[in-house]
């Protein structure tokens, strides 16, 4: 028994120093990335002449928390023409009184209110883009969820990278801002920040192309060609299918350069807890491989797990001590690059990957998430093979 819990243990250190080596490297990543951001605003490309016209899709449910601030940095872009279609299914969605609001302080820009409680599918978010589709002018569509801020140069990155060769489709990276300073959004905010965004930054340069549902945009004709919305309607994890149906037909996903932030508004753990569930099961579903191996990301609980294992030895305490040093010094360097410190958080890291750890195990299991009161039955997506005939290159 004993020689069987030291060998458990020796695994899990080796576990546990590659998810450090993982954090460090991902972090370095995500530095790098700020740095890259800020000097393309200090110093900025030749914009792409003329700027093509953008219509930006969002679909809204309810008033959430920092809702209108979120809205508000869409409308304040330094574009020089572009639509918003704002979409909702009911006509008391507490979201409304918002976007009236925002089209009466920004007359000059061209905003659209859909309101259409007609049904496409199970995905309600899809259901409501397609009801939102027909307002759509131009023929560059963004599509964002309605919890995402950016910055006023936003479209324009977006704009610009998908001008590139072969891009069909352009998304973003995200970072979680919390609605107030509660423990709890401090809690969900680093899931985001310092296990999902160095989780991004390596599978990127590991060569992934994945889909992130902050941002997809992409040309009208492409989304066509793929099949629509339409397309989309029957799968809750819409981002992780566009992003295959685009590869599929041979266009690459490419990643903007430039960060944008989404509102972690959870008010309670439990309500925590089933978000991370229904993420957790989502991509379980989608990428099983991929979210088994992200357990590497967790390198305190498989330090953790060392120092049960061989305890007394003193070297798993100070293995483990060590490990929570690289982590909070990991956590540091992509605070300072996100202009946010989260020290409160720091401090309770190992209890935060024990939760995490939970959540992967309870996502092993059920297919079934809740989703703004309403039930889904995720279920693994048939592969998707390419096309035929290829994309036109001006798709």
């Amino acid at each position: 028994m004993a020689l069987a819990l030291n060998w458990l243990g020796y695994a899990s250190a080796c576990l546990a120093v590659a998810g450090c080596a993982q954090s460090v490297i991902g972090a370095g990543l995500i530095a790098a990335f700020r740095r890259s951001e800020k000097r393309r605003i200090a110093r900025p490309e030749s914009p792409v002449l003329p700027l093509p016209a953008v219509t930006v899709l969002k679909p809204l449910h309810g008033d959430e928390p920092l809702l209108e601030d979120a809205l508000r940095s869409f409308c304040e872009q330094d574009y020089p023409e572009y639509q918003i279609v704002f979409g909702v299914q009911r006509q008391d969605d507490t979201a409304i009184a918002i976007v009236r609001r925002l089209a009466t302080e920004y007359p000059e820009r061209d905003i659209a209110l859909m309101i259409d409680g007609t049904t496409h599918g199970t995905n309600r978010k899809i259901a409501n883009l397609i009801n939102m589709y027909p307002s759509a002018k131009h023929d560059i569509l963004v599509i964002s969820d309605s919890d995402i801020h950016v910055q006023r140069d936003y479209l324009r990155h977006v704009v610009a990278t998908l001008s590139q060769p072969n891009v069909g489709l352009v998304t973003t990276l995200y970072a979680g801002l919390p609605a107030s300073s509660s423990t709890v959004r401090e809690f969900a905010a680093s899931q985001i920040n310092h296990n999902f965004m160095p989780g991004v930054m390596m599978s990127r340069m590991l060569g992934r192309q994945d889909c992130l549902g902050a941002t997809m945009a992409l040309k009208r004709a492409l989304l066509e060609r793929v099949g629509g919305l339409g397309a989309l309607a029957d799968h809750v994890a819409d981002d992780a299918v566009l992003g295959q149906l685009v590869r599929a037909h041979g266009k690459a996903i490419a990643l903007a350069p430039c960060m944008t932030w989404t509102t972690v508004a959870e008010p309670t753990a439990g309500h925590m807890i089933e978000h991370e569930l229904r993420w957790g099961r989502t991509v379980k579903n989608v990428e099983p491989v991929g979210y088994g191996l992200s357990a590497i990301q967790l390198p305190l609980f498989w330090s953790s797990v060392v120092l049960f294992c061989c305890w007394p030895a003193r070297w798993a305490l100070w293995f483990f001590l060590c490990v929570w040093a690289v982590r909070v010094l990991a956590a540091l360097m992509i605070d300072r690059c996100l202009g946010r410190l989260s020290p409160s958080v720091y401090g309770l890291f190992p209890l935060r990957e024990w939760l995490s750890a939970a959540i992967m195990v309870g996502s092993a299991r059920g297919q079934r998430v809740e989703w703004r009161g309403q039930t889904l039955h995720i279920r693994r997506a048939a592969p998707i093979t390419p096309p035929i005939q290829p994309v036109e290159p001006g798709d």
